[in-house]
Order: structure tokens, then C-alpha cells, then sequence
């Protein structure tokens, strides 16, 4: 992510002395100003869109790129991997060809390297379960822990946690379960601890997206907790945003964990710790009749 975020500024800089007529022209289009500066076209909202009010109107020529099956925020990296190691594993496939197959021994480790990389920052489309009071998956993975816990700021000060383990052969796009409207984004540095610790929850890294619960008001909470390998998240979401069940809200780089915090009393569970889930697909819980 930093060093897309730096290429971001070499861009802005070179567009704002070569061409103007294009930071002019979405000039028109902004609806405010970005304090910093830091906003010259649709592009630059990626990664800031949660951290500058500035917005344009009309359509994004380039929301193509989040329909090629890849996660839009992790092309950058899908991009310098691609030119780091493509050459490497054509290059051996070339001398196994024409020189010796031995070569193919040097091929595979690179071409396996490749392959995983575009995999882990595959998006595939989802068919969202229809129903009301239905709680879909927030993303890929196993569950790990399922029960309620000490939440203060939650109505009792208890609340229903599910957690779902995310390694690094799982879809790392994160969902919302249900509609919803964000409240609050809030970011906690930390450690890097193995996202099944059990102590990762308190103390790594994470970003907790509270919400409100369609048709009731009640508080929700997921947390995004980065692990030892996944050390970047990614959320484009922003307060007062509304998410349908299955939209997309974030990102969780290369093996994490992800929390959903539920209010006690008002969902029956459908699932149990060992489940393999699938975000958007899966039934986590379900709202109890009348609640």
C-alpha cells in the first residue's frame, strides 16, 4: 500500500505539470477540495476516499479495473510481483526449452510464486442469500471462536463474537453481513501476532467498523485484525456510508482474522467452531423471530 500511495504522488505530480488541462477538467467535477491536496481525480479516492471529504460527481472511467476478478486495492501489488517474477519463471521456461530441462527446476518455484500471488487477490462475485434477518459471512475462512464475550460498549455489556480465520489460500475481500450504515471507522496500531492467538483480538493491529443494523437501530461491530503474515488493511468505507448484505467494505493482506460483534439476545447461530465459511454465501446467524 505505501508504495502505491507513493506512486500516487509521483502521479498527481507529474499530471499537475504536464498535463493541467486534465487536473482541470476534474477540478469541475470535485465537490470539495482535499485540505492536503492529495485528490486530482477519482483515482486518487483508492486508498483516500476514508480520509478526505472530497468527492466527484458523474461517473469513474476507471471502475472497470474492480470487474477484472481482481481486488481493485491489491492490483499494485499484483502488478510488481507480475513484473518481478514473470521474467524470471518465462526466462527459465526459455533455457528448458533451449538448453536443458533442467531449467524446469528453477521454473516452478517462480511460476508457483506468480500464480499464488494473482490467486490470493482473486474477488470473485458472490450470490448474496435472500431473507430477512439473515447474518451472511464477512469473508473466507474458519471459524475459530463463536460465543458471546465482555463488550461494555455493547447494550448488557455482552455481546455475540464470531471469528473467522483467514489464511493465506483464503478470499481476503471482506463484506458486510447484513444492510447496514457505518457510524465510525476506527484504527488501532498493534503487534503482529498469528491471527489465531489467542490474545490477537486485544493486541494486534486492527480497524473496527461500527455500524447500525438495518430495521432496528441496534449497535454491530467487525474488526479487521491484521496476523503475522497480513500486515496491511484496507478499508474504503466511511461514516454514514450504507452497505447492502454482501457489499464489499474491505481488504485484509496476506493471512488475518475477522471479527463480528453481535448484540446478545437477538440472533441464533447457525454455525460452530471448525465451520468453513465463504464470505457473502455462508448463514453465520439468524435473527429470531420477533426481535
Amino acid at each position: 500500500m505505501g508504495l502505491e500511495q507513493c506512486w500516487a504522488a509521483l502521479r498527481r505530480g507529474v499530471l499537475r505539470q504536464l498535463f493541467p488541462e486534465h487536473v482541470a477538467r476534474w477540478a469541475t467535477r470535485l465537490n470539495l477540495p482535499d485540505p492536503q491536496g492529495r485528490v486530482v481525480d477519482a483515482r486518487d479516492l483508492k486508498y483516500l476516499r476514508p480520509a478526505t471529504p472530497s468527492r466527484f460527481n458523474g461517473p469513474d472511467p476507471w471502475a472497470w479495473r474492480g470487474r477484472m476478478g481482481l481486488a481493485r486495492h491489491g492490483l499494485g501489488e499484483a502488478l510488481v510481483f507480475t513484473l518481478l517474477l514473470a521474467p524470471c519463471w518465462m526466462g527459465c521456461a526459455g533455457l528448458a526449452v533451449w538448453l536443458h530441462p533442467a531449467w524446469w527446476v528453477g521454473f516452478l518455484p517462480f511460476f508457483i510464486w506468480h500464480a499464488f500471488t494473482i490467486a490470493f487477490f482473486r474477488d470473485p462475485e458472490r450470490s448474496i442469500p435472500a431473507g430477512a434477518g439473515l447474518v451472511v459471512s464477512p469473508a473466507d475462512g474458519k471459524v475459530t471462536a463463536a460465543g458471546e464475550i465482555d463488550m461494555p460498549d455493547f447494550p448488557g455489556g455482552r455481546a455475540l463474537r464470531i471469528s473467522i480465520f483467514l489464511s493465506v489460500f483464503s478470499v481476503h475481500i471482506n463484506r458486510a453481513p447484513f444492510p447496514m450504515t457505518v457510524a465510525r471507522v476506527r484504527y488501532f496500531p498493534g503487534l503482529f501476532l498469528d491471527a489465531r492467538h489467542a490474545d490477537c483480538a486485544e493486541r494486534n493491529e486492527q480497524l473496527w467498523l461500527d455500524g447500525i443494523l438495518d430495521g432496528g437501530g441496534q449497535p454491530v461491530r467487525l474488526k479487521q485484525i491484521s496476523g503475522a503474515i497480513a500486515r496491511r488493511i484496507v478499508c474504503w468505507v466511511t461514516a454514514g456510508d450504507h452497505l447492502a448484505a454482501g457489499e464489499r467494505f474491505g481488504l485484509i493482506k496476506f493471512g488475518s482474522r475477522t471479527d463480528l460483534i453481535l448484540p446478545v439476545g437477538l440472533f441464533s447461530l447457525k454455525v460452530a467452531v471448525g465451520d468453513g465459511v465463504w464470505g457473502g454465501t455462508t448463514v453465520l446467524a439468524e435473527r429470531l423471530p420477533g426481535k
